[in-house]
């Protein structure tokens, strides 16, 4: 009997578990912008995020000595580097600034929809029906938090505008990110990519300074922390995923953000939720889970030679 299924239910256990993690950081860095964004300007913020990202990446390839990614990887490295490392953290911190912490989650998160149209026409990954489906229940869930926040007057037209500008640059920039997985590692290409992106953001290195000197301890903590973990760990664990899994289904799995942001924010900002704010988080939860289950299985087999179970959806995927 082949041994193919287990190793293959391995990898995509290690997939979903590196994805928890990157959802669980991410979902703190909303939380974290907030607090930060009080003492550093958008620009400052991400700059100071990226730096602090690029260290602590760079002493990791250094000591696991994996060099350059290769040539093949550099496209795909740069356009995220500039679109999700660098615009999108500049924008988002700038859009965090006009609308609280649970309804920039909320409007980031139309980012999944653009990514699984995007990859699944210029990576040729289909749509799957569960797929949709799921993204279907958590982008309701996900309208039911922004209605439930829609009369407390703390977002503003420009705030919505920034968080959906951030939702496109993070979609494009995972899009391109993909293929280059195909070339380079996960931390080769997260590496790169958040130097390209702190690059990019030299331009704010003026006001970073000048900010530092009048920032609170606690700002300056949770700008290093942004880097430390929601940027250098949480996009390495996502790269790990993405590797294994389609930009699609990853995408879907950020669905889970605005729930735990919620939860964040009630717990560390006192942000308190009402009743309709959390029905729209677990509706949130259980599109993601639509959207990453096997539903009825088909079994593709022979009676000489036993095969795997197929599901439905990952068989309409292209590789």
């Amino acid at each position: 009997m082949t041994t193919s299924p287990p190793v293959s239910r391995r990898s995509e256990l290690l997939a979903l578990g590196a994805a928890s993690i990157t959802v669980v950081l991410w979902a703190s860095a909303f939380v974290s912008i907030r607090s930060a964004g009080e003492a550093y300007s958008p620009g400052a913020l991400a700059l100071g995020r990226l730096l602090a990202g690029a260290v602590t990446l760079g002493a990791f390839l250094l000591i696991r000595r994996e060099g350059l990614p290769p040539k093949a990887a550099w496209p795909g490295i740069a356009i995220s580097g500039l679109l999700w490392f660098g615009l999108y953290m500049v924008v988002l911190n700038w859009g965090e600034q006009k609308v609280d912490a649970g309804t920039a989650a909320l409007v980031v998160n139309v980012g999944p929809l653009v990514m699984a149209l995007l990859a699944g026409w210029l990576l040729k990954e289909g749509l799957p029906k569960r797929l949709l489906a799921g993204m279907a229940v958590s982008f309701l869930g996900a309208a039911v938090v922004g209605l439930s926040m829609s009369g407390e007057g703390n977002a503003s037209l420009l705030g919505v505008l920034l968080c959906l500008l951030a939702a496109v640059s993070y979609a494009g920039g995972v899009v391109a990110q993909k293929p280059s997985l195909k070339h380079a590692s996960p931390l080769q290409v997260t590496t790169f990519g958040c130097l390209i992106g702190a690059v990019a953001c030299l331009p704010f290195s003026g006001v970073l300074l000048s900010e530092l000197g009048d920032a609170p301890v606690s700002g300056t903590l949770n700008m290093v922390y942004l880097g430390i973990f929601p940027t250098a760990l949480a996009f390495t664990t996502w790269a790990y995923a993405l590797a294994r899994t389609t930009a699609g289904k990853m995408g879907a799995t950020t669905y889970a953000v605005p729930a735990i942001v919620v939860l964040m924010s009630w717990l560390a900002l006192d942000e308190v939720p009402g009743w309709l704010t959390l029905l729209g988080g677990a509706i949130c939860l259980a599109g993601v889970g639509v959207s990453r289950s096997k539903g009825r299985s088909r079994v593709v087999a022979t009676a000489q030679e036993p095969g795997p179970v197929v599901d439905p959806a990952d068989s309409a995927k292209s590789r």
